[in-house]
């Protein structure tokens, strides 16, 4: 298994972010649907977590089948997915993504586990997770993208911040930081150390920016919404993204069936 512990500092408030948080991720979900592929919410509800109490639960399918390289795609279902699951404590919050066992179980057992802890710092908490990482990377917010998402050229009309420039989070105010304690796990021998560090380097560590940019350069989308308002546009964004991925995985077990009807005759 490799830990590593990743720091991402935002221009925002903690509490700022408990509603740019959930906006994020559920356009980023609704805009990567699409094809039959994208993210599909089984639940999303407030569940009791036996050792952190109340918190809001979320399960959800990652469906990917055109990313798997074309040798993997021989040996699973035409409609393949991986299972995510996260408790939501703000500003505390656990996520496990695994594979599901009746899809692959000639995989490789794989796991990835992320602890978040929220706080309005710079970055210089070197305690904020108790249990300490194997080792600790900063990664700065500021682009690598272009156009609506570049932060060295974003300002929110509504609050005033930005543009973003080197080093802006040791001289601008309001900040915080997204302290995320990352466990990736490939139990393989011989790949083992190799492919969890290209997952941390090639995919998390990708994932994570991309996402907290988002969150940043969306600010004037979700900035005043309330806890109720956010909930609502969620949920909205949900009912479509699920409604288009059941259709389309509709279409291809139909496409199936005639295949497979047509070789029997």
């Amino acid at each position: 298994m490799l830990m590593k512990e990743y720091r991402i500092c935002m221009p925002l408030t903690v509490e700022e972010y408990r509603i740019g948080q959930l906006y994020m991720i559920s356009r980023h979900s609704s805009e990567q649907s699409h094809g039959g592929e994208g993210v599909e919410v089984i639940c999303n509800e407030p569940q009791t977590h036996p050792q952190h109490g109340l918190g809001q639960f979320t399960e959800k399918r990652i469906h990917l089948s055109s990313k798997l390289p074309s040798w993997i795609k021989m040996f699973v279902p035409r409609i393949f997915y991986i299972t995510e699951k996260a408790w939501n404590f703000y500003p505390y919050t656990i996520t496990g993504l695994y594979q599901l066992p009746e899809c692959c179980s000639f995989f490789p057992k794989f796991h990835i586990r992320i602890e978040t802890r929220f706080e309005n710092n710079n970055g210089n908490n070197d305690n904020s997770h108790a249990r300490s990482a194997g080792s600790i990377l900063m990664l700065p917010l500021l682009p690598r993208s272009t156009g609506k998402q570049d932060l060295s050229s974003w300002r929110s009309a509504k609050t005033g911040r930005g543009p973003l420039r080197a080093g802006w989070r040791n001289e601008s105010l309001p900040v915080m930081c997204s302290y995320k304690r990352v466990e990736c796990s490939f139990e393989v021998y011989g790949l083992q150390g190799k492919t969890e560090e290209f997952i941390h380097k090639v995919n998390i560590r990708d994932i994570l920016l991309v996402g907290h940019r988002q969150a940043v350069a969306w600010t004037d989308e979700w900035h005043g919404m309330t806890l109720e308002d956010v909930r609502r546009f969620e949920k909205e964004l949900q009912e479509q993204t699920n409604n288009k991925l059941k259709s389309k995985h509709a279409q291809k077990s139909d496409q199936c069936g005639k295949a497979l009807s047509v070789f029997n005759k």
